[in-house]
């Protein structure tokens, strides 16, 4: 193994860096712009609005670091309003999966068939991304009328379509969907939209699921959030509820500025954490299984028998590349973390799935200080007080240490350097240190994923709830069978 100073750096022409914007871009494509609804400033219905412009030519930015500047995290604005105030012109591009032409544009039709402005919007799960090598349903039968492009993806791995739907106005949004999908709500629809925005912004994680409805043809599940609700929990991980979903590859089918700046933050912030529970040297896997699992902790559903507890490590197993291609540019503009692996000079290594790639991280405590003073502000707190109480701090001296700390003041520009009091964090022995960092990580999912688990029961109605909770019993049970 390679000294942390001798890193493997990807070559400037790296196959990952050299993707078209064209191909990375969902939108590069796109007819929205007849909708008048989606006209406006943070419109994704072009390639200029998505911020990936497409280019006659076949490669993209000549090297990674065009397209993730050195400070870009440095008091970030998130009330931006154009792609165009973005860090740079290819900012956040990692994010944007490379799926079939097809199954793409299969996917962006179905958001067609919605006449409330979705601003924002991505597919996810294993209806998108297989997490399994096989499957017992073909597509046919899980959707009335599957596109061709839909039934050759999925194939005999038959799967319900999951969307998260990025509104600007929710109880808007709900009125006009009540009234051209009455079907889509349970009897609480019958309420309004009034009752309807209420229960999904003042509870749980601030997102109201649809599920187990026929759009186009296709069987789909889809959530609804505001989009200050997304960028919040992106931002500042309050709940993890859907910064953890986006923690894994998923398909942005509509894209905003905003969302996108916060999803980097969320995104660099799931490295570090995963960082601070990994040992010096680790593996590609280790990192995204961590990474991807983040969320997890803490989720009652792990704690029953309602997932299959092998979920993790085959959403990993199966997207490999995809989390490659969502990682690591970030991984290679982070000073303390590196790859060392000749392997990631092979210009085919990108989209290798049997290649297991090995990295190595700086274990300096004032580089580990760094890290945690750049955690999510709403996760730090936690974090912080938990160490409160383990270093028996004053509460009059903590205090002025979080007061020095706030990143909210926006008359004071500070540089997000680790004090004193991370840098202890960060030096604590390793067992106790992801001892407390997954606390911290379980106060944050447990109440919101607990109380946005009951609140569905209310949303989609006991039929739909029964239906839900028989097949998740039985994907637990399929789990530990092949486990056996």
């Amino acid at each position: 193994m390679q000294a942390i100073g001798t890193p493997v750096r990807l070559p400037p022409r790296h196959p990952l860096f050299q993707r078209s914007f064209a191909s990375a871009s969902p939108d590069s494509n796109s007819k929205h712009t007849s909708r008048p609804e989606e006209k406006g400033p943070i419109s994704s219905a072009s390639s200029d609005a998505s911020g990936l412009k497409s280019s006659s030519s076949s490669s993209g930015p000549s090297t990674h670091h065009s397209s993730i500047p050195p400070d870009w995290e440095e008091n970030p604005d998130l009330n931006i309003s154009s792609f165009k105030q973005l860090p740079s012109s290819t900012f956040g591009y990692n994010q944007h999966m490379i799926i079939n032409d097809e199954f793409k544009e299969a996917l962006r039709q179905t958001l067609w068939q919605f006449r409330a402005p979705i601003r924002y919007a991505f597919a996810y799960g294993s209806g998108v991304f297989p997490q399994t090598a096989s499957g017992t349903k073909s597509a046919s039968t899980v959707h009335p009328h599957a596109s061709t492009a839909i039934s050759s993806v999925q194939g005999n791995q038959g799967k319900m379509i999951d969307f998260i739907f990025g509104v600007s106005y929710t109880q808007h949004w709900h009125s006009l969907n009540l009234q051209q999908h009455r079907d889509h709500y349970s009897a609480i629809g019958s309420l309004g939209s009034s009752l309807v925005s209420r229960v999904q912004d003042r509870y749980g994680a601030g997102v109201y699921f649809n599920p187990y409805v026929t759009v186009n043809g296709v069987l789909i599940k889809y959530g609804v959030v505001n989009l200050d609700t997304l960028c919040r929990d992106l931002s500042e991980w309050d709940t993890l509820y859907l910064a953890g979903r986006l923690h894994k590859p998923v398909k942005i089918l509509r894209d905003d500025p905003r969302v996108r700046l916060a999803n980097q933050i969320n995104l660099i912030s799931a490295v570090r954490t995963a960082l601070l529970l990994l040992p010096p040297d680790f593996t590609e896997q280790e990192l995204y299984g961590t990474i991807a699992g983040l969320s997890y902790l803490g989720d009652p559903r792990m704690a029953l028998p309602a997932e299959n507890p092998d979920k993790v490590a085959n959403i990993v197993k199966y997207q490999l590349p995809n989390f490659r291609r969502l990682y690591a540019p970030l991984i290679e503009n982070l000073p303390n973390v590196a790859f060392h692996d000749p392997r990631c000079t092979n210009s085919d290594w990108m989209n290798d799935p049997d290649t297991n790639a090995t990295l190595a991280q700086d274990m300096d405590p004032k580089k580990r200080g760094n890290m945690v003073r750049r955690l999510p502000r709403s996760f730090r707190s936690k974090l912080y007080y938990r160490y409160q109480s383990k270093f028996q701090i004053p509460q009059k001296e903590f205090d002025k240490m979080l007061e020095e700390s706030d990143d909210q003041d926006p008359k004071r520009v500070k540089k997000q350097q680790g004090g004193a009091f991370d840098q202890r964090v960060a030096s604590d022995r390793r067992e106790d240190l992801m001892k407390e960092v997954k606390r911290a990580i379980k106060s944050t999912v447990q109440w919101a994923s607990a109380t946005q688990s009951l609140k569905g029961i209310l949303t989609t109605g006991v039929s739909r709830s029964v239906r839900y909770v028989r097949e998740k019993i039985a994907k637990y049970r399929d789990g530990r069978r092949k486990e056996s």
